[in-house]
């Protein structure tokens, strides 16, 4: 498919809509209560932004929508093992959601020895851990190696910008983070959401290698799946087809290689520290492509890009204006 780069939404700043809050990625305005939402609903639209390295690196097109609509197949295939926060959808970009009270925990489910960050299992287990996150690994695995059984690595939530620490069940409840009803019910339903997405992914030639989840609750207590599920920026996928001789090998297993524009950052700066050159438009057409194409791998269904409107902000703006408040 050959995609308009032109058609971007670098941000959606909507000063007719109420309460902003605007993310790295997503631009969200908060709605009043109302006697059907007692805790009012969010508006949350997923711009083109990348981000990386604690800044953005450049707007993506068409990123925005392959999120939204790869979150929306997922939500729609669990709905029946957890229920959620969407409300609907009234633009490719834009999800309308209920609002909940984020649990202060952040729930990622591993099926591999996998991970290049500080907390990921495979960097503990390397740096000779065994016993990590309430589990205790076995001696002798080898880097992407499926785990004996899923597991969750919980971590604390960094509300304040800090760093998020490695979780034991344990310390959930001891520190009152979560009490232990609602941790038997996260991790009931972050399990059984987990073996539903790598059924699902393994049916379309992918391993769902690991994936975060997001849990708020609304005014009843009840516990929903928010935020986004089974996307490419939530989750690792791997291709199917190619990982038993990578992992036979020791290569990295092929996947949706979104780190193209990380790699290219990393190797001409500190993007820690300095200005980050600009990107070249063939690497985020590239990236555009690779985004379209997990999308129709992940969900077996083709991509339509949305080419209503003048724009895609002019768009997002017509299909919100029913929210509008000034």
């Amino acid at each position: 498919m050959a995609l308009d780069m032109t058609r971007v939404l670098p941000e959606a700043r909507i000063p007719e809509l109420p309460s902003p809050y605007f993310g790295k990625v997503r631009d969200c305005y908060d709605l009043p209560p109302s006697a059907d939402y007692p805790m009012g609903r969010r508006i949350l639209v997923s711009s083109d932004r990348i981000s990386a390295f604690d800044r953005i690196l450049a707007a993506i097109p068409w990123k925005g929508q392959v999120l939204t609509q790869t979150a929306r197949y997922w939500f729609e295939h669990t709905a029946d093992l957890c229920p959620n926060h969407v409300i609907s959808y009234p633009d490719p970009n834009v999800v309308i959601g209920r609002r909940v009270e984020i649990l202060p925990v952040e729930i990622v489910v591993r099926g591999y020895l996998a991970g290049t960050t500080s907390t990921s299992v495979l960097t503990q287990y390397k740096a000779g851990a065994r016993e990590m996150y309430g589990h205790r690994l076995p001696d002798g695995m080898r880097d992407n190696q499926a785990l004996p059984a899923a597991i969750i690595t919980p971590t604390s939530k960094a509300f304040d910008g800090g760093h998020d620490e490695p979780l034991t069940p344990a310390q959930i409840v001891d520190q009152g983070l979560l009490t232990r009803a609602q941790w038997d019910e996260v991790s009931a339903k972050a399990l059984a959401l987990f073996e539903r997405g790598q059924k699902m992914a393994a049916e379309r030639g992918l391993i769902l290698v690991d994936t975060k989840y997001e849990f708020g609750c609304d005014e009843t207590g009840r516990i929903l799946l928010a935020d986004e599920i089974h996307t490419p920026d939530s989750s690792r996928y791997w291709l199917a087809e190619g990982y038993p001789q990578a992992f036979e090998t020791g290569a990295r297993p092929p996947s949706f290689d979104k780190d193209v524009i990380r790699a290219w950052v990393v190797a001409r700066c500190d993007p820690y520290k300095d200005p980050v050159p600009e990107i070249p438009a063939e690497m985020i057409a590239r990236t555009a492509q690779v985004y379209v194409e997990a999308y129709e791998a992940i969900t077996g269904q083709a991509f339509i890009p949305d080419m209503s409107g003048e724009t895609p902000l002019a768009r997002v703006r017509a299909n919100l204006e029913q929210y509008f408040t000034a």
